[in-house]
């Protein structure tokens, strides 16, 4: 295996512990681990923890780019890319109802921890803020677009949480099915 396969596939095992068991939860060991290297080899690709939890922001923010502008590709209309963004919730709620948000959780642990990474990883979730912001500028709303796509994040984060903690598969669809509908009277009429 190359070295640079060696670190993506560092990266995904660490991005994966990260956000099942929290960065804190998570030691070198774990990730050597998982991954079958030694602590030696492991220690050539990343020298700090911090390192580590850098590339995978920036692993979660390639991905989160490359959905961004597939749903662009896919979908001419601003509302479908909207409602792709919504349904995340519904899509991952095996994932959430077991760790909550990849995104959420990560955000809050820093924040607790006040490590040094947290306005990097914030950028996450401003990916998305900004992005949102922009399709419901495309859907006609462009005085509230921020506020709409602040409340579509508040949205997701919320159902998160609540889906984590209740583990109710029927609550995130039923939120799902309610921000769709405040979606679709969002929309303008022809």
């Amino acid at each position: 295996m190359t070295a640079i396969a060696t670190r993506e596939q560092i990266v995904r095992a660490a991005d994966r512990l990260f956000y099942e068991r929290g960065f804190e939860h998570t030691s070198f060991a774990d990730i050597a681990g998982a991954v079958g290297l030694s602590r030696g080899n492991f220690y050539y690709h990343f020298k700090s923890k911090a390192a580590i939890l850098d590339a995978v922001i920036a692993a979660r923010l390639d991905e989160r780019r490359g959905w961004l502008a597939r749903w662009e590709d896919e979908e001419p209309d601003p509302a479908a890319r909207i409602l792709r963004f919504i349904e995340i919730v519904h899509v991952n709620r095996a994932d959430i109802q077991a760790h909550g948000c990849p995104l959420g959780t990560m955000t809050t642990e820093l924040a607790k921890l006040e490590h040094t990474m947290l306005m990097q990883a914030g950028d996450l979730l401003t990916l998305f803020r900004d992005w949102l912001t922009e399709q419901f500028r495309l859907l006609g709303h462009a005085e509230r677009s921020e506020d709409l796509a602040m409340h579509v994040l508040t949205f997701s984060q919320g159902v998160a949480v609540l889906a984590n903690l209740y583990r109710d598969e029927n609550y995130i669809r039923r939120e799902v099915d309610q921000m769709r509908a405040w979606l679709h009277a969002l929309q303008p009429t022809t």
